[in-house]
């Protein structure tokens, strides 16, 4: 079976840097549940290229397939703090992603951007990356933003 590392390298991505906290939280915090599982909540990952924020409405300054892109690259963020936290070899199951889509008020096509993030989670994780999903229409994000994408996963601890 291949591993999410290995099916990175297959897949020729490179996972960003894990960014900080933006403001008084912490990108993730893990519970136990268990039997060496925990619940690994992941914080908000916004959509960016490297430290440039990716701005902009949803469909009149930003087209879905752009913005599908961008979610793409904030759940290449949330790979990256779940890599930070535990390593992703340590995913059992992702178990929820809910994705935040900057977007005028009659747009309706958030769930089109949010399977950018999606497809890319299973390519990834595999099974594990199969998971349940909101995608949400948002009148304004942090920093202008696209796209915003919170976690969570069962993880292997112990």
């Amino acid at each position: 079976m291949t591993s999410p590392k290995e099916r990175l390298r297959e897949l020729g991505i490179t996972l960003p840097a894990p960014p900080p906290p933006a403001a008084s939280y912490v990108q993730t915090r893990l519970t136990p549940i268990g039997d060496g599982r925990s619940l690994l909540y992941i914080a908000g990952q916004v959509s960016a290229d490297g430290d440039r924020f990716l701005t902009g409405r949803c469909p009149d300054e930003v087209p879905v397939e752009e913005a599908a892109q961008r979610a793409r690259a904030c759940a290449l963020r949330v790979l990256a703090q779940v890599e930070a936290a535990v390593g992703l070899d340590q995913v059992e199951q992702l178990l929820q992603v809910t994705g935040w889509v900057l977007s005028t008020d009659d747009f309706g096509d958030q769930p089109k951007v949010m399977n950018g993030a999606s497809e890319l989670l299973v390519e990834v994780l595999g099974a594990a990356g199969k998971h349940t999903r909101a995608a949400v229409g948002a009148s304004a994000l942090p920093f202008s933003v696209t796209i915003e994408i919170a976690a969570v996963a069962v993880v292997r601890t112990g």
